[in-house]
């Protein structure tokens, strides 16, 4: 058995990391599992590490500069917006996320947030409960195949939602500058963002958060939606200006938002969307199930393993080192 590879887990809010452990156990005497939430906690105790995981310990120029030995970092998930990406390719080390472990899940997670709201499951469940049986309650209604569902991003998830909305006769837009247009399928129309945001009845994000995409959809922006719709957000939070979404739903302009993801998590006790009652949120929770979860840690090892033993890397994301 291989001893010589330092790989440690940086953070993760897991109940037990035996999968990454038994996936390691190969090239690693021992997988240690820290809990680093600020800089000099990384700098401190993972500076001897040839290999990280990481689920949201900060990865800035500077810490990267002290992790004298490390050859790769992998994220727990798919952003990486707390990894320096350009000081990492500068220094030689490969970053990594896992991409592929929770689309159907992001996608079911989104189209159910979107059925809770153009159906108003959510208001009539408070309604029954509280004693009052009357569907008119709920009006107006629409119906989902009269219905346009804007998709910004059109990555593995986007277009997962695109396929199952397409299914329940929903007609699809998106928003992608970065897609071939031969990957689109040809029930889905291509449109510039404020295209979108005007023709859609739902828009649902599901970009990466990064320099480009930080507040995307900002109070303008918002401020463009067709009057009566609806967002979800299952993406990142930071892509969407909150405080300008809850503007724009007490002003009536929206029916109802979603969010799984908030810039600020977990919710802060007087966030602006809170007490409204057409606003829903989940606990950063849609990329969850056990399979899921499983392979998240399965995949994240994996590759981690790929780096530190120097096989070519399945998921990196940064530039390569000149």
């Amino acid at each position: 058995m291989g001893s010589s590879r330092t790989v440690m887990i940086a953070d993760c809010d897991h109940a037990s990391v035996d999968i990454e452990r038994e996936t390691l156990k190969l090239i690693c005497r021992e997988v240690p599992w820290q809990s680093c939430r600020t800089e000099e906690d990384v700098i401190r105790i993972c500076s001897t590490a040839e290999g990280l995981l990481v689920q949201y310990s900060p990865l800035t120029a500077r810490v990267l500069r002290e992790l004298k030995r490390c050859r790769g970092i992998v994220r727990y998930g798919v952003g990486v917006d707390t990894i320096d990406l350009e000081a990492a390719s500068d220094l030689g080390i490969v970053v990594s996320n896992v991409p592929d472990y929770g689309t159907e899940e992001v996608s079911d997670h989104a189209l159910a947030l979107i059925l809770n709201l153009v159906r108003k499951i959510y208001r009539a469940d408070g309604l029954v409960k509280s004693g009052v049986w009357d569907f008119a309650r709920m009006k107006p209604v629409p119906r989902l195949g009269e219905l346009t569902l804007g998709i910004v991003g059109f990555g593995r998830i986007g277009s997962s939602l695109a396929r199952k909305a397409d299914s329940l006769g929903m007609r699809i837009v998106a928003c992608d500058p970065y897609m071939p247009p031969a990957a689109i399928p040809g029930y889905v129309s291509i449109l510039k963002l404020e295209e979108l945001l005007a023709r859609a009845d739902v828009v649902s994000v599901h970009c990466p958060l990064n320099a480009e995409t930080r507040n995307l959809l900002s109070a303008e922006r918002i401020a463009r939606m067709k009057p009566g719709a609806y967002l979800v957000n299952t993406a990142r939070g930071g892509i969407v200006d909150e405080d300008a979404l809850a503007e724009a739903l007490r002003g009536g302009r929206l029916a109802g938002v979603a969010l799984d993801v908030l810039a600020v998590e977990p919710i802060r006790p007087d966030h602006p969307l809170l007490g409204h009652p057409d606003f829903l949120c989940t606990p950063h929770m849609a990329w969850h199930s056990s399979s899921a979860e499983r392979d998240l840690k399965r995949k994240a090892a994996e590759e981690i393993a790929r780096i530190v033993t120097g096989q070519t890397p399945k998921y990196q994301v940064n530039r390569r080192a000149s």
